[in-house]
């Protein structure tokens, strides 16, 4: 019963874009990475301070190099969050990261993810990474490639340390969950 659930939610919540969860077929990893970091918009709750205001876009930022900058730009044209536009930024420094709300750190920053996350765990950023322990580290989700699908690992910790809350829709299709959001 917990697999049909499953299924089913990762069914509706990628009917929007036309995915079923999957790396297969005509999808490439990176095109399936950029359809979650689009819906992560849509099933995280970020406090009323990360944005200035109601029309205030919501950055997604990128990290270090990542083949996944073309699959976003592609996902999100067009594309809105309510009333926010959705603007993706590169990102060189830690310095400029501040200003976004969510940041995936490449795998190519892997030496470099601990200072990364350092810097932005008590910010309401939700980071997002490929490495095999971004999550232990204090990623709040991590990619992951099992036969072939991309499938996602949470930390929830790290979510309420950063004061995001994840939707209970969203961790159900999640592969791991970590931590409490208590």
């Amino acid at each position: 019963m917990a697999l049909v659930l499953r299924w089913s939610f990762c069914l509706g919540l990628w009917c929007g874009v036309g995915l079923s969860g999957r790396a297969e077929g005509n999808l490439s990893e990176y095109q399936v990475k950029a359809l979650f970091l689009l819906n992560f918009t849509k099933y995280v709750d970020w406090p009323p301070t990360a944005f200035v205001g109601s029309n205030t876009p919501v950055i997604i930022g990128l990290y270090g190099e990542t083949k996944l900058g073309g699959a976003l730009k592609n996902v999100v044209a067009g594309k809105s969050v309510g009333s926010r536009t959705i603007v993706i930024r590169q990102f060189e420094s830690t310095d400029d990261v501040s200003q976004c709300h969510i940041l995936f750190i490449s795998d190519s920053e892997a030496s470099r993810t601990r200072g990364i996350l350092d810097k932005t765990s008590a910010l309401p950023i939700l980071t997002v990474g490929e490495d095999p322990v971004f999550a232990q580290s204090g990623g709040i989700i991590n990619f992951m490639l099992k036969n072939g699908n991309v499938r996602l690992e949470v930390n929830l910790a790290a979510a309420k340390k950063a004061g995001l809350t994840i939707s209970s829709r969203l961790l159900a299709v999640a592969d791991t969950v970590k931590g409490k959001a208590n």
